[in-house]
């Protein structure tokens, strides 16, 4: 028997069961997939929004403010990256002016450090935005971030504080009987809890429908992406937002935390929830209105093209609520949810006090090691680890310069990783020029090993997606 229970392990279910774990409490999280951060959060802009777009009195406001001021002691903790880079929202015309000044007085009244630019000011930031560009509204506070690897840190911070993970559990039902839930998956699998927070991104409509909540209903959204090389990833400092529509914050520009470039994204709605597929309609609405951004983007230099799907909400805010007792929604988190996942987190503990008591967990350890302090450290650093464990010698990734010993490493830490694509998400391994071209077999044999599993058993990205089918030569 659970306190609770958080189905979805998302950014905002993975910094909810990472704040849970704060407490004395017996908590659990639950994946439909087979790794953390496979939804939204794996494909989405990573930035923090400083918080100025959000209406003023909504939950978008209220917690995107509050959020991005807890990201940096946050990401310090998890050993995660962030990079305040500032952001900027550029305007072509009159009309975009004025939207500017809507953003500009909602940032006021928001408590955001926001200032207007003409168009000398907003080319001296930013010398490679087009001379189209007239207008701007400029947030310093602005800041990009991983989300991956932030859900992964979180997720692994609460299962090192205590916290239970269980993948593959697809939830298909929910019953409740004098307080007690019980949550029954798609393969017979049933844990019980005395609450249940439903993070559930594009699905947590359906799972809020279980309890008999049909208040709300969730939107698939589709946003296609562009990734290019680290050669382009200095054309801009800032993020570069166009000035937004009722469909989003329209294609940015922005530099990655590991230095690459990121555009995109796209923003049509689908009725498809599992459809992340990419269309050429997509690139070609990236691709025009990067380059009327910005002068530079080069997409020869194209090294990943990718889609999300958003979970868009029919109120126009968070929706976070309790239709009964112990059963909590955290539904229709879009943009800025990223930003907004450590405050929604703390905004639902307080919901969780308000008919159960906590009593603080005096053992909980917010510091995680981060995934990526041996490529940081020094050179007489990196002798010294190489010294005591010679895997730590052995490039096996050259683009990104990943070695064995920070492969095994990823492979033998909470939350464990079980193919490729989870490996690629902690370590960096395949993710550059080549896209695993020449580190792929290696990085096969060190799962095959650790995990004990044939060769033919490994998968790019769990069910199905097999490496290799069988051996060409014998032993």
């Amino acid at each position: 028997m659970y306190d609770v229970v958080v189905i979805g392990a998302g950014c905002v279910g993975a910094m909810t069961v990472r704040e849970l774990t704060k407490y004395n409490l017996k908590v659990c999280i639950l994946e439909k997939e087979n790794d953390v951060s496979l939804g939204a959060t794996r494909a989405n802009s990573a930035i923090v929004h400083a918080g100025f777009d959000a209406e003023p009195g909504t939950l978008k406001a209220k917690l995107n403010v509050r959020g991005a001021n807890l990201f940096r002691t946050v990401t310090k903790e998890l050993g995660v990256k962030f990079i305040n880079n500032g952001s900027i929202v550029i305007g072509f015309n009159e009309k975009d002016k004025e939207h500017l000044e809507l953003l500009y007085d909602r940032g006021i009244k928001n408590g955001v450090e926001v200032k207007l630019l003409n168009e000398k000011e907003v080319h001296e930031l930013e010398p490679n935005l087009t001379k189209e560009v007239k207008y701007a509204l400029y947030a310093p506070y602005g800041a990009i971030t991983c989300p991956y690897e932030l859900t992964v840190a979180a997720v692994g911070n609460a299962m090192d504080n205590g916290a239970d993970l269980k993948l593959n559990f697809k939830v298909t039902d929910i019953k409740e009987d004098k307080g007690v839930y019980t949550v029954i998956s798609e393969d017979g699998r049933e844990v019980q809890s005395k609450a249940v927070i439903n993070a559930a991104g594009v699905y947590s409509d359906k799972i809020a429908s279980m309890v008999g909540d049909i208040s709300f209903t969730i939107i698939p959204r589709r946003g296609e992406y562009i990734l290019l090389d680290k050669v382009n990833g200095d054309i801009v400092k800032n993020t570069i937002f166009r000035t937004p529509s009722n469909m989003g914050k329209g294609i940015l520009v922005s530099p990655t935390v590991d230095g690459n470039l990121i555009t995109g994204p796209t923003s049509f709605n689908i009725e498809d929830k599992d459809d992340n597929s990419t269309t050429d309609e997509g690139f070609s609405l990236v691709i025009k209105q990067a380059q009327e951004n910005v002068n530079g983007v080069n997409y020869r230099n194209t090294i990943r093209s990718f889609c999300g799907v958003r979970a868009v909400g029919s109120t126009g805010d968070f929706i976070i609520t309790a239709p009964k007792k112990g059963f909590i929604n955290a539904a229709g988190i879009e943009s800025p949810g990223l930003s907004a996942s450590p405050a929604i987190a703390e905004y639902i503990v307080e919901m969780i006090k308000e008919f159960m008591p906590l009593t603080k967990n005096e053992a909980f350890n917010p510091i995680r090691k981060p995934m990526h302090y041996f490529k940081e450290a020094s050179i007489e650093e990196k002798n010294e680890i190489i010294k005591k464990d010679k895997s730590f010698g052995k490039i096996i990734c050259r683009c990104e310069t990943v070695t064995e010993g920070e492969i095994l490493e990823a492979i033998r830490t909470n939350p464990k990783p079980s193919d490729l694509d989870g490996v690629k998400r902690r370590t960096r391994a395949q993710m550059g020029r080549c896209q695993g071209g020449f580190c792929t077999p290696y990085i096969v044999n060190l799962l095959s090993r650790e995990l004990n599993i044939p060769v033919t058993e490994v998968t790019k990205s769990g069910k199905g997606s097999y490496v290799n089918i069988s051996k060409t030569k014998g032993e």
